[in-house]
């Protein structure tokens, strides 16, 4: 049946180099419109949308009509997909040329990066008793998380226990970091969308684990003090990038904005021993021995004092200010709310001495405000809404609570963060 496909002009490298010849078509043809081509009138349509076609210079209209009824050229007969070439398996220079090569083949996230030698890469692998040529996974450039939603563009990387490691030498991480990596890298989930809403990833982590690799989970439990920290987010990158192929600007890389978080993602250790309620990981079935891991992915986070129901009073109402942040969320991805421990204990002290007791407060409408209809029935956690294992694509109000940071003051954050799959570390030691 012949078919002419409608794409914005700032996809027509992903088509032309990845979509139409990974599904045998390389000669495919496409019609591109500039974009975008929602939010506008009917005249700035009828105007910029069907006007000319930024890419050929022909008239939309025209051009979709001679792509349905010329007859295909030679060219455009052929069919047949082409594999990209993994590169050698070792690269051999000057410290300074290889850092160069590193970046210019956009192997890195352009800072500089320890050099993945075999001794350096030995040493890594020790931090796990898995095989290094075992297969941990496979990924490729996703607008969301894996799932029966979801839209596959790109094909899928496999990629061994060594492969985590490289990367996780090049992002300074130490072996003992390699079972919480390993985990993360199991889920196929990457670290980078393609999605141009610029989306950021995060991890939370539970467990022993992060007192055996130093984790932060006190004053300034989000931030760059600590090596685990800072390098673990870095290393997820880095092997996205080099083991899924993305983060390439203009293909597997479509932010339009971008999102500073993706320097690093948001790292957070849960501060299990000052919260006042079961940890994350005990929450979601696991106990409070197990290390585990859960990757989260949204708009980001920041901090409350930016939404205009945080005020400062004399007696503060916590719960009461959080109902109205989450009733004010975007549905997409619901709430991540990131508490202190002052704020977490003084929303217990009002009642809330279960995170499901809480949970349910927040579900509810705040006063003075309205929920989106079926709001509620979409929220995973509500009894008997939602048949077992089934999720919708438009998730919210999703409320997941987390307890980080220092006792020093009353501040906490939230944001638009999606929290779905909880990975055992202890399985990749």
């Amino acid at each position: 049946m012949p078919t002419v496909p409608l794409i914005i002009s700032e996809f027509y490298e992903q088509v032309k180099t990845h979509h139409t010849i990974q599904k045998g078509m390389p000669g495919l043809r496409v019609t591109y419109l500039i974009p975008p081509v929602w939010g506008k009138t009917a005249e700035q349509v009828r105007k910029d949308i069907v006007g000319k076609s930024p890419v050929s210079g022909e008239v939309v209209m025209q051009e979709i009509v001679e792509n349905l009824t010329k007859p295909l050229t030679a060219e455009e007969r052929k069919t047949g997909t082409i594999k990209p070439s993994t590169g050698p398996d070792r690269f051999t220079d000057t410290p300074d040329n290889l850092q160069r090569m590193f970046m210019e083949k956009r192997m890195t996230d352009y800072m500089p990066i320890i050099l993945p030698t075999e001794e350096k890469v030995a040493n890594m692998l020790k931090g796990t008793s898995h095989d290094p040529d075992a297969i941990v996974g496979k990924m490729a450039a996703h607008t969301a998380m894996p799932g029966e939603n979801n839209v596959e563009i790109f094909e899928h990387w496999s990629y061994t226990v060594r492969t985590v490691a490289i990367n996780a030498v090049m992002a300074g991480c130490r072996p003992e970091y390699m079972p919480v990596l390993l985990a993360v890298a199991s889920t196929g989930k990457e670290a980078i969308s393609v999605s141009d809403n610029s989306f950021t990833e995060g991890l939370i982590i539970n467990g022993p684990i992060r007192d055996e690799i130093g984790l932060n989970y006190g004053i300034g439990a989000m931030g760059p003090f600590s090596q685990a920290n800072s390098t673990l987010g870095r290393a997820w990158n880095l092997l996205s990038i080099n083991a899924g192929n993305c983060g390439r600007v203009g293909t597997t890389y479509m932010g339009v904005v971008g999102n500073p978080m993706n320097w690093n993602n948001v790292i957070i250790a849960e501060n299990e021993e000052e919260s006042p309620w079961k940890p994350l990981h005990v929450r979601k079935g696991f106990k409070s021995s197990d290390s585990v891991v859960m990757l989260c992915e949204g708009w980001g986070v920041l901090s409350a004092k930016n939404s205009r129901y945080s005020v400062w009073e004399k007696e503060m109402d916590f719960s009461g200010t959080l109902k109205k942040i989450v009733a004010d969320q975007d549905r997409l991805f619901g709430t991540l709310a990131v508490l202190s421990p002052p704020v977490a204990n003084f929303i217990k002290e009002e009642g809330f001495d279960t995170i499901e007791k809480l949970i349910e407060f927040l579900a509810e409408p705040a006063e003075g405000m309205k929920m989106p209809p079926k709001a509620k029935m979409m929220l995973p956690q509500a009894k008997g809404k939602l048949p077992q294992g089934k999720m919708p694509f438009f998730m919210g109000p999703q409320i997941e609570i987390v307890v980080t940071g220092g006792s020093n003051n009353n501040y906490w954050s939230y944001g638009g963060m999606a929290c779905r799959q909880s990975v055992s570390i202890d399985d990749w030691r």
